[in-house]
C-alpha cells in the first residue's frame, strides 16, 4: 500500500501534465489560442501567488512536527502551499474552463495526489486545500481579466 501512496504522491502529476498538453493539441485552433493565452497568464500568476503565500505563512511539514519518518524523502522546509497541488490545481482549473469532463479527471488526479502527500506525511491538509484555492482564484481572476480585455471565452 505504501508503494501506491508514494507513486501517487510523486509521479501521478506527470499524467496531469501529459493530459494538459494532449488537450492543447486536441482542441480546435480558436480554442487552442484562448487556452494557450489563459495558460500563459494563469500558471505564472498561480506560481507567484504560491510564492507570496509561502512568505506570509509558515507551516512545518508533518514529519517535522510529529517527529516521524515520511514515506519518502523530503526536505524539511515550509510545506505551505503544496507545489504539486498548486500545479495540478492550476492545470485542472484551466482545463475546466474549456472542458468540464477533462477538468473533472484532472481534479480527481489532483485530489488523489493531495491525499497521498498528506498520507505520506509531507503535507498537512491545509497545504493542499490552500494550493487548490490559490489555483482556482488565480485562474478565475486571469480568465475574467482576459475575458474582459481580450474577449476570450
Amino acid at each position: 500500500m505504501n508503494e501506491i501512496i508514494v507513486f501517487t504522491a510523486t509521479y501521478v502529476y506527470f499524467a496531469s501534465i501529459a493530459i494538459f498538453i494532449g488537450y492543447f493539441f486536441y482542441t480546435k485552433a480558436l480554442t487552442r489560442r484562448k487556452f494557450l493565452l489563459l495558460s500563459l497568464f494563469s500558471l505564472p500568476v498561480s506560481y507567484l501567488s504560491g510564492l507570496l503565500a509561502n512568505l506570509l505563512y509558515y507551516d512545518p511539514r508533518p514529519f517535522v512536527v510529529l517527529h516521524i519518518t515520511p514515506l519518502f524523502y523530503h526536505v524539511a522546509d515550509n510545506g505551505f502551499p503544496s507545489d504539486h497541488a498548486l500545479l495540478m490545481g492550476t492545470l485542472a482549473a484551466i482545463i475546466t474552463v474549456y472542458n468540464k469532463w477533462v477538468g473533472f479527471i484532472l481534479w480527481v488526479l489532483a485530489i488523489l495526489v493531495g491525499i497521498s502527500r498528506v498520507v505520506a506525511s509531507v503535507h498537512h491538509t491545509i497545504d493542499i486545500l490552500a494550493s487548490f484555492g490559490i489555483a482556482i482564484a488565480s485562474t478565475y481572476i486571469v480568465w475574467r481579466l482576459l475575458k474582459r480585455y481580450i474577449q476570450i471565452k
